[in-house]
């Protein structure tokens, strides 16, 4: 074994930075025990780089743990003997893929080992390696959304946000106050990566980053600055498109993607990709009436497709088998990174823009022409815009969502309010539209109320004061500002 350190991989200069703030992420006793093991020189640590809690299909429930140890580690649930975890997959350096994305990037290197196991029915507590594990929820009342997390280094975009600035990359402290309001269930919407190109020469904001798309880039993009949410409760992982397999493909499918790991959807060779580029569609359970519907729309074009392409029949597959899915329950929220019906600031125009995804919609409309949803859908969650967006229609569409806000650059030029004239999909009425270009992250409440379930949505900022609060359900929602609270 060797020693491990927590912060291995942190940018230089963040290293203390992250050291100082690491109270914020332990308890007292093992904080003081820990930062002292640390100290002592050849004493192993066998601590997990980390360990987290997904919600997968058919409403299992799977304990990742990251390492870079030569084994899995163990676990124990509840007051049961401690077993390995299986291995998931193992550490591989991997040659860069021919594609466009990826003209920066030399091999892509995968230091961690990856294990996983499965939560067995009736368990309520587990531990990794003497670390605990969030626990699958009896009920949940509280859900955390965040989405678009990662911080942007393009060099085909010449956008090269401040990672190294906790105000320009905000993400760590949007993790560290949505752990704060304790949810039972965390929803990202996608795109967790973004740090695809090297920092340029001179620029301060990026210097000593890692970037690339081996785990060094997923370390300080997402698993190090997410850690204290990681640890507050489980979650549902939704791929971006950042996440298809041209761009960071093959981390999603080592660390995050909820089905069993397998070369062929790995996103490794690419001629695999017509298949890995799409995944089924699966439910996670919300309460006895309502569940989420997770839906891949990684590989979705922004233009219509024809009926004959690969990707229409796929994504019409994925319809249908969500549509099967929607049946065991009356209330359906359905989750993409991609949104149907949505605004932009349109900044290719110039001016305000529909920003529905035109190849979903497509596919939609050819098994929804009016709606694009069955009438089980009462609420659409997605991301890929960077703002916050919650629009009623007084027509018969679901309530949407946008929540792209949470740590890449923000989309500052977005409308506030609703351009008149503006067409979002033909037939669409919007009613009530809210929106804010600024970070942050938002909750969604479950208030009981008999047979049916009604919503309380808050948007807040990055510091975890409250910005908008909207009542959800039925398939509307009306949203405010919220009030202040008294000092």
């Amino acid at each position: 074994m060797k020693t491990m350190n927590l912060l291995t991989g942190l940018a230089p200069g963040l290293a203390k930075r992250a050291f100082k703030t690491a109270p914020i992420l332990l308890s007292g006793s093992l904080k003081r025990g820990l930062c002292g093991l640390l100290l002592v020189p050849g004493l192993a640590l066998a601590v997990p780089d980390a360990v987290f809690t997904v919600q997968a299909w058919k409403n299992q429930t799977l304990v990742r743990a990251l390492t870079q140890e030569a084994a899995c580690p163990g676990i124990r649930f509840d007051h049961h003997a401690e077993h390995p975890m299986q291995l998931r997959v193992a550490p591989q350096t991997l040659p860069s893929r021919p594609d466009q994305a990826k003209a920066d990037a030399g091999p892509v290197e995968f230091k961690e080992r990856v294990c996983e196991a499965r939560w067995p029915k009736g368990a309520k507590t587990a531990q990794v390696a003497g670390q605990q594990v969030p626990s699958p929820p009896v009920h949940i009342h509280r859900i955390v959304l965040i989405g678009d997390t990662g911080c942007r280094m393009k060099a085909a975009e010449q956008a090269f946000q401040d990672c190294n600035d906790s105000v320009a990359w905000p993400f760590a402290q949007v993790a560290l106050s949505a752990a704060a309001l304790k949810p039972d269930l965390v929803v990202h919407v996608g795109d967790m990566h973004y740090r695809e190109s090297p920092c340029p020469e001179g620029h301060a904001g990026c210097a000593g980053v890692a970037w690339g798309y081996g785990d060094a880039a997923w370390r300080e993009d997402f698993f190090i600055p997410a850690r204290p949410l990681l640890s507050a409760a489980p979650w549902v992982f939704v791929r971006g498109n950042h996440e298809s397999c041209w761009r960071a493909g093959q981390g999603w499918f080592r660390f995050m993607d909820p089905w069993p790991w397998s070369a062929q959807r790995s996103c490794d060779d690419a001629a695999n990709d017509p298949n890995a580029d799409f995944s089924e569609p699966y439910a996670v359970a919300l309460s006895p009436h309502a569940q989420l519907i997770v839906f891949d729309s990684s590989k979705t074009a922004g233009k219509p497709y024809a009926e004959t392409d690969l990707a229409f029949q796929k994504y019409a597959d994925a319809l249908s088998q969500a549509r099967q899915l929607m049946r065991k329950n009356p209330v359906n929220f359905f989750v993409s990174h991609h949104p149907l019906l949505a605004l932009s600031s349109g900044w290719r125009a110039g001016k305000p823009a529909a920003a529905g995804n035109q190849g979903l919609q497509s596919v939609f409309e050819a098994s929804f022409p009016q709606r694009l949803f069955p009438q089980g859908v009462q609420l659409t969650l997605a991301g890929h815009i960077h703002a916050f967006e919650a629009i009623n229609f007084v027509s018969d569409h679901p309530t949407s969502l946008v929540l792209g806000n949470s740590g890449s650059g923000t989309d500052t030029n977005l409308p506030l309010s609703y351009p008149e004239g503006l067409s979002l999909y033909p037939g669409v009425q919007v009613g009530d539209y809210v929106a804010s270009a600024d970070f942050g992250f938002a909750t969604l409440d479950r208030k009981s109320t008999g047979a049916k379930d009604a919503w309380l949505l808050t948007e807040y900022n990055t510091q975890g004061r409250p910005v908008f609060v909207c009542q959800v359900g039925q398939g509307k929602s009306h949203c405010a500002k919220a009030v202040p609270a008294l000092e």
